[in-house]
């Protein structure tokens, strides 16, 4: 196998200072976490930067990228500002989705960042769909599905990949195998542990990268983001990584030992690749330092900007709900909490004939008789 080749000195530069940046960016969401500032969960992607950084750096700026609940660094990547990110890790309204998605929710439209998911493996149909919009538009966009290594025995995995050969979609589906499905190891949830190979019988093939390192998972996932523009066919790419941290903050790490995690660390891709560049005379010391520097510059004004924007305000709790017809926001759930005395269902269907009202909950369907039993 040979070494990829280095970019140009200014776009190695970028990788590096954007692989810094996520780092810096998700230690210091796990001190927010540690503090209160930030609620819910908390996934963090400590350790698989060069995969992050690597990937999306081989797509097109029209192209779309499709993350799981770990997605800080993807909105990142793909030029979402931290100040926004944090933001909405803090559940401020000025957060990249006015602070309603959360950790596990980022999302960023006009960057084509379609969102981090948080149901395992349920991005992979949305990307299927996003790719066939864009077969049914005949642009030559492609999709790049990123997912977990525990993602890849969900239902959804087989169905969407069928799918996607059978319909040409231009999909790239990435598998980020950072060896353990929460706290289960690879070895121990998959029957199969070459990853790149479990799309085979669907009519996907697969690549594999180290995606430890930050240009050999560029030149894999260009090579398949190639296969699919040009052939639109879809591609499955297993990137062999490490989180360095818990599966989330509240993860006591008990399936894993010191020494596992000391080896993996040793392969770091930060400092893997800074050093690279100074030997190849890319970068000097000063100028690493400085990267550093301006990384955390940029997380400190990040967190400044997130505890200044304020919290979204009560009148707006209902805002960009779904509802039928122009009922009064909430009256749904109200109706659920009526005094045990109920209708009878043809008194609930005259009402509903009455009022011409299109039953919202499944016991107001059943008081109307709408129960298909």
């Amino acid at each position: 196998m040979t070494t990829p080749r280095l970019p140009e000195p200014q776009i190695a530069r970028e990788w590096l200072a954007t692989m810094t940046l996520i780092r810096r960016f998700e230690e210091r969401a796990g001190e927010m976490y540690a503090r209160a500032k930030i609620g819910g969960f908390l996934h963090l992607s400590i350790g698989e930067e060069a995969t992050i950084v690597g990937s999306a750096r081989a797509l097109r700026s029209e192209d779309y990228l499709i993350s799981t609940y770990r997605s800080h660094g993807h909105a990142l990547v793909r030029g979402t500002p931290p100040e926004n990110v944090m933001a909405e890790l803090f559940g401020r309204v000025d957060g990249c989705c006015r602070g309603r998605g959360g950790s596990m929710h980022m999302f960023d439209l006009a960057r084509r960042f379609m969102g981090g998911y948080g149901i395992v493996g349920g991005n992979l149909p949305i990307a299927a769909g996003i790719a066939l919009a864009s077969d049914q538009l005949g642009t030559d966009e492609v999709t790049l599905c990123v997912f977990g290594d525990g993602a890849s025995n969900q239902g959804t995995f087989g169905e969407t990949l069928n799918l996607a050969a059978l319909w040409r979609l231009p999909v790239v589906f990435m598998v980020t195998n950072n060896q353990f499905g929460m706290g289960t190891a690879l070895r121990r949830h998959s029957a199969v542990t070459d990853l790149q190979r479990k799309g085979e019988s669907l009519g996907v093939p697969g690549m594999r990268c180290d995606g430890m390192d930050v240009t050999d998972t560029h030149a894999v996932v260009c090579e398949a983001v190639r296969r699919v523009r040009e052939d639109r066919r879809p591609v499955l790419v297993e990137a062999v990584t490490y989180r360095f941290r818990g599966h989330s903050m509240a993860d006591p790490e008990q399936y894993r030992t010191k020494e596992e995690v000391a080896e993996w660390r040793a392969r770091d891709p930060i400092p893997a690749f800074g050093e690279l560049l100074v030997r190849e005379g890319l970068l000097d010391e000063d100028q690493r330092e400085l990267i550093d520097a301006r990384a955390v510059q940029s997380v400190d004004a990040a967190v400044a900007f997130a505890e200044s924007s304020p919290l979204p305000g009560a009148e707006s709790l209902y805002d960009d709900v779904y509802v039928l017809g122009d009922e009064v926001r909430g009256s749904y759930s109200v109706r659920t909490t009526r005094a045990p005395s109920q209708p009878s269902p043809s008194e609930g269907a005259d009402l509903a004939q009455s009022t011409g009202e299109i039953p919202q909950q499944i016991t107001t369907a059943l008081q109307a008789g709408e129960d298909a039993a």
